[in-house]
């Protein structure tokens, strides 16, 4: 609770600091210091996809934005959203006289300036003594679970110390010893698979065991305007899931790592973490946002930040999410689907980000999810009809073959994993509509929901 109440006290001195400057009234571009839309809510991570962070001199990773506009023009406010990380005054003097390490990959840029946090600590004199990666690198090009070496940045000298260099995920005893204080600064997409929180979790794990500090740089959730999706079963713990929430959980970093602290879902306990938030400034739950970075190699675009959430579980089964093709998570098809029921082809290749992806070189038969209105993904959340949909038309053609029994992967009911327990993948065999797979998470949504509040640090 002190924690929230010093984070809510920086928000209010920092507010009133920029309305003093003028600060709200400055133009703004993207997400880094973003243009966003305020409009109202929409009710409604095979492995994911994440980066990491190339410093200034290197960051041509630029993220494909898709403009959106509300239908209701009478709705439309433009904010200046202003980022933790842009807020020196706010964490500078936190860090001075200190060892710090970052956490951090390509999307780790301030405001919009196309400057690297790396870069902008190191100009403001801070002693960083090591970078922690996480899955796909610090540069964000490497595939989803490829293993990746410990190295040097080029420009700067830091030792980049790589979370995915072995099955473990978290920092060693010999890499906690390297730092003071641990800055967090890295854009997410707000999923339970997507597995940056999850580094991020250990992170935390690992400082509160050694006594660390923790700063989280906060920065907006594309996915942060709903929550949807069922809790994870600890039974179904796994690399793309470890903390019983939802799917979709509409929390920012720094509200999903004070609720981390705050549940005692930390080995040390309740409130172990010496955990200090920053928080965005003029940022609502229900803006829609833009991001300047791709956030992983295969989240080209923010139709696919927003479809990943319901296309993601077509990972490690007979149907390929289109991995290996310009538009990943925003098409799916299959060898194994009739073509006259699913009219449009793609044939993946390998590719920077999708080496040797499923079914390459093959022409896959599915849909094309490119032309839906955004506004129909926001208003629908996870849609389990494009699975549901594959899934019989598969059996139909299929009746000897398991759907969820990866081809080209030898993995077997990935969903479970995916989606939390084997409830869905049940449900589906059973032939329960989309509908009726939803309704039967609302009770445990609203009870997350009540479970997050005392941790939430924006409307």
């Amino acid at each position: 609770m002190l924690r929230k109440i010093l984070s809510i006290l920086i928000i209010i001195a920092l507010t009133l600091s920029c309305v003093a400057c003028g600060g709200t009234d400055n133009p703004v571009k993207d997400i880094s210091s973003a243009e966003t839309v305020s409009q109202p809510s929409a009710e409604p991570e095979a492995q994911p996809e994440a980066e990491s962070a190339p410093t200034e001199s290197t960051s041509d990773n630029n993220f494909e934005s898709t403009t959106t506009t509300n239908p209701d023009a009478s709705l439309e406010t433009t904010t200046a959203l202003t980022l933790g990380d842009e807020q020196f005054d706010a964490y500078i003097p936190l860090l001075e006289n200190k060892r710090v390490a970052l956490f951090s990959n390509q999307t780790g840029i301030v405001g919009d300036k196309d400057q690297h946090i790396l870069d902008a600590l190191i100009e403001h004199d801070i002693n960083v003594t090591a970078i922690f990666s996480p899955e796909h690198g610090f540069r964000g090009t490497e595939d989803a679970g490829e293993a990746i070496d410990d190295s040097i940045d080029a420009k700067t000298g830091v030792p980049i110390l790589s979370l995915y260099h072995n099955e473990t995920h978290s920092p060693s005893l010999e890499d906690m010893d390297t730092f003071d204080t641990l800055v967090v600064d890295m854009q997410d997409v707000g999923l339970r698979y997507y597995t940056y929180y999850i580094s991020m979790y250990y992170l935390m794990d690992a400082c509160a065991s050694a006594g660390k500090e923790v700063i989280i740089l906060d920065r907006p959730n594309p996915n942060g305007f709903y929550v949807d999706g069922p809790i994870l079963q600890d039974k179904y713990k796994s690399g793309v899931g470890q903390l019983p929430i939802p799917i979709v959980y509409g929390m920012t970093w720094g509200e999903l790592a004070q609720m981390i602290n705050g549940e005692g879902w930390l080995n040390a306990g309740a409130d172990a973490c010496d955990l200090t938030v920053i928080p965005c400034l003029n940022y609502t739950h229900d803006m829609k946002t833009t991001l300047v970075r791709r956030p992983s190699p295969n989240l080209k675009d923010m139709r696919a930040v927003y479809l990943y959430a319901s296309t993601c579980f077509f990972e490690n089964t007979y149907v390929s999410v289109g991995r290996g093709t310009d538009t990943p998570f925003e098409i799916y098809g299959s060898p194994y689907l009739p073509q006259e029921s699913n009219p449009y082809s793609f044939t993946p290749q390998d590719m920077d980000g999708a080496d040797n992806p499923p079914f390459e070189g093959e022409t896959c038969y599915g849909k094309d999810l490119t032309d839906i209105p955004l506004e129909d993904i926001w208003a629908a959340g996870i849609d389990l009809n494009y699975i549901i949909d594959a899934y019989n038309d598969f059996h139909a053609a299929n009746p000897d073959l398991d759907f969820f029994d990866s081809p080209t992967n030898n993995v077997k009911n990935w969903i479970d994993y995916l989606s939390g327990s084997d409830d869905l993948r049940k449900q589906i065999i059973a032939g329960h509509s989309a509908e009726e797979i939803k309704a039967s998470w609302q009770s445990d949504i609203e009870a997350f929901k009540a479970r997050r509040e005392p941790y939430m640090l924006y409307e």
